[in-house]
């Protein structure tokens, strides 16, 4: 059976510094409303879900499908199968597309960079068309491999039949599989995600402005993406930044532009007014000592592959407890990062953070005469 270590979070705390704790907690009142069909506020390093309301309820997602689009083609770059300085032929197709424009020609050439801030800043539907052509040879073939990465993220929600947000009857999003890909496309991409605060971008002698509202009124808004279609309504994704707090609010659905900024205004600055986020844990450091059996070394150490945040209201961050649980028989091999444990963080009852604990270093086997006397050993045990 495993054993578990207990401790107050202070105590543990030793392993990084802490400083300004708030004596004091602010009771947290209800999240403002919001006139939006679903959305949902969530912070970014501890994940933790702050507000939200049918945010698993599928929604016509309009040009908020271009983060899924985005992240698909940074993948490519990523990858180095595509390069920013490709140079993509526009199809009439492209040309074609209806609603928000970047003003690409038909047969001009126009690089995978230009295309990629038309589309996240100008909000082109023939810049997105063109961007998926390239990548994959047509927009249904596109559509087929933004699906298989929502599988891979995880977005149980998501489904998508163009690269545009067009209005489909099977295209559909949630609000939370949303903020998770806002959410991966900041991790995972930042040296692309400095386009998402980007005010405005001129292509072909036609300047337009980024339509997120937010990056003029708030300092801390530095992305996302808006989105409206008839059947969507009015859509706003938002990334926001306040000292070493992230959070990340969806709203789909509002009645007008003014609405959907106002909304997602409100939820921010709930957020960042009623709850703080805490770095617990640093990534590779120590947190523990496992005893291994029949192994080269009889001892293992234990840490978590990433950093564990914890998201609370203001003022209860020294009412957090933590708890290790170590599994009691580890016997070699141990390979680096297997899961031989876990932490939990409690705030009175709710559990609001964990990560396994793993070993941070490989242990191999143990000569034979090791392996014979810890057989004996584990007899008794």
């Amino acid at each position: 059976m495993p054993y578990r270590l207990t401790r107050l979070l202070p105590a543990i705390l030793l392993l990084f510094t802490v400083s300004g704790l708030q004596a004091e907690s602010l009771p947290v009142p209800k999240a403002p409303s919001t006139g939006a069909k679903s959305f949902i506020l969530q912070d970014f390093d501890s994940d933790r879900i702050i507000a939200e309301q049918d945010a698993d309820k599928p929604v016509d997602p309009a040009s908020i499908t271009k983060l899924m689009t985005a992240y698909a083609v940074f993948k490519e770059l990523r990858s180095g199968k595509i390069t920013l300085n490709d140079m993509v032929t526009i199809s009439e197709k492209a040309w074609r597309t209806p609603g928000s424009r970047m003003f690409v020609e038909v047969g001009k050439q126009v690089s995978v960079e230009d295309l990629l801030q038309g589309m996240i800043i100008q909000s082109g539907n023939d810049a997105t068309v063109a961007l998926a052509e390239y990548v994959a040879g047509g927009e249904d073939s596109f559509a087929a491999l933004m699906n298989r990465h929502a599988e891979t993220l995880g977005l149980k929600g998501s489904h998508f039949i163009n690269a545009t947000g067009l209005p489909d009857p099977e295209h559909h999003m949630t609000a939370r599989d949303i903020a998770h890909l806002a959410a991966m496309i900041i991790r995972e991409f930042p040296e692309y995600y400095k386009w998402y605060s980007q005010k405005q971008f001129t292509y072909n002698g036609i300047t337009q402005q980024n339509r997120n509202k937010l990056l003029w009124r708030d300092e801390s808004v530095d992305g996302m993406k808006t989105g409206y279609t008839e059947t969507a309504g009015y859509c706003l994704v938002t990334s926001a930044k306040k000292d070493d707090m992230r959070l990340i609010s969806v709203v789909l659905g509002t009645e007008n532009a003014k609405a959907r900024a106002d909304a997602s205004q409100a939820l921010l600055n709930y957020g960042f007014r009623f709850y703080e986020t805490h770095k617990l844990y640093e990534a590779g450091k120590q947190l523990a000592n496992a005893r291994v059996w029949k192994g080269e070394s009889d001892t293992v150490s234990l840490g978590l592959v990433s950093p564990l945040y914890a998201t609370v209201p203001r003022g209860q961050y020294k009412a957090l407890a933590a708890s290790m649980t170590v599994n009691n028989r580890i016997i070699a091999p141990v390979s680096k990062d297997q899961p031989l444990g876990s932490v939990q963080v409690q705030l009175g009852d709710a559990v609001i953070a964990g990560q396994d604990l793993v070993a941070l270093q490989g242990i191999g086997e143990g000569s034979i005469w090791q392996r014979i006397v810890d057989e004996a050993l584990l007899y008794f045990e």
